[in-house]
């Protein structure tokens, strides 16, 4: 089966692996290089550092408006096309180029939380349950019927980045499960999605990371958990600006104003929010590195209990 594989972040790597495993990737489509890390040299994409390990060409067309791209992607006679975390909408005549059309891994539970940032927006909300779709790609926003599906349970403490890393794996699982029957000449059914229960994931903002300590404790918590690794959640406390990547929701009545410090120990910082309490666990100065803390009371021992 020859197959066109497109996406760009750590996220869909695992999806190129299984998509090697099952068919012929004929070329891999990635986001043009871009600047990153001090020196703001362009640097490809971890889709582009795979494919090119495995020999496999690479195109980065800026879009597929052109008649150019289409005809490049024509002429690859490509029988599938899986995206993944690809960064660009694809139009009806690039979807239509393929005999079994577009494949998307979407990682949420359609039709919750289409859009950029399924997986930091479920965690935000106090979701307990996300998951994989396999869905056949149209044209409107992650809107196509799913053909394959798993759930798993989001931990109460899990981060970002940790349910990140299960669903790129689970989203691998998924989708070789559903090339593997496609090869048996298994069609899978479309399943529509329902008209109830729509949300969207917009794309974060860094702007979004500083704290409102006039929040709810399990509000404050659940965007610490979501932004880690970014954008980090970030707050005042005692009037020095620090980044926290870990805290947990006391639900603990007090009566002092949101932002009051209220107890600096070993167990952690303790803040009181608009309802309840938030206890930082691990933080981290500007200039500094995240720090238990412990640590950091250490070097505040003003406020040593």
């Amino acid at each position: 089966m020859r197959l066109v594989f497109a996406g760009t972040p750590e996220f869909a790597v695992p999806c190129l692996r299984a998509a090697c495993d099952k068919a012929e990737v004929v070329a891999v489509y990635t986001q043009p290089d871009r600047p990153a890390g001090r020196g703001r040299g362009l640097t490809p994409s971890p889709v582009k550092t795979e494919a090119l390990a495995r020999d496999i060409p690479v195109l980065q067309p800026e879009n597929f408006r052109s008649a150019e791209a289409k005809a490049q992607l024509r002429a690859l006679r490509p029988e599938l096309m899986v995206v993944v975390a690809y960064g660009l909408i694809l139009p009806q005549s690039v979807l239509d180029i393929p005999e079994h059309g577009c494949w998307n891994v979407h990682a949420s539970l359609l039709p919750r939380w289409r859009g950029a940032a399924p997986i930091q927006r479920a965690i935000e909300a106090g979701d307990t349950r996300s998951g994989v779709c396999l869905m056949q790609m149209e044209k409107g926003l992650d809107t196509g019927p799913v053909l394959l599906s798993q759930t798993l349970d989001i931990g109460p403490d899990e981060t970002g980045g940790q349910l990140h890393d299960r669903l790129s794996a689970l989203g691998a699982q998924v989708l070789g499960d559903a090339l593997g029957l496609l090869r048996a000449t298994i069609r899978l059914p479309p399943r529509p999605q329902p008209v109830e229960g729509v949300t969207y994931a917009h794309k974060l903002d860094k702007a979004e990371a500083k704290l409102d300590w006039s929040q709810p404790t399990h509000v404050l918590a659940n965007k610490v958990r979501a932004f880690n690794p970014w954008p980090v959640a970030e707050a005042l406390l005692d009037g020095e600006r620090v980044r926290i990547h870990a805290a947990a929701a006391l639900d603990e009545a007090h009566d002092r104003a949101p932002g009051s410090l209220l107890r600096a120990s070993r167990e952690g910082i303790d803040i009181a929010c608009g309802q309840g309490v938030l206890r930082i666990h691990t933080l981290q100065r500007d200039g500094g590195k995240p720090v238990a803390a412990q640590d950091y009371c250490n070097a505040r021992r003003d406020w040593m209990a």
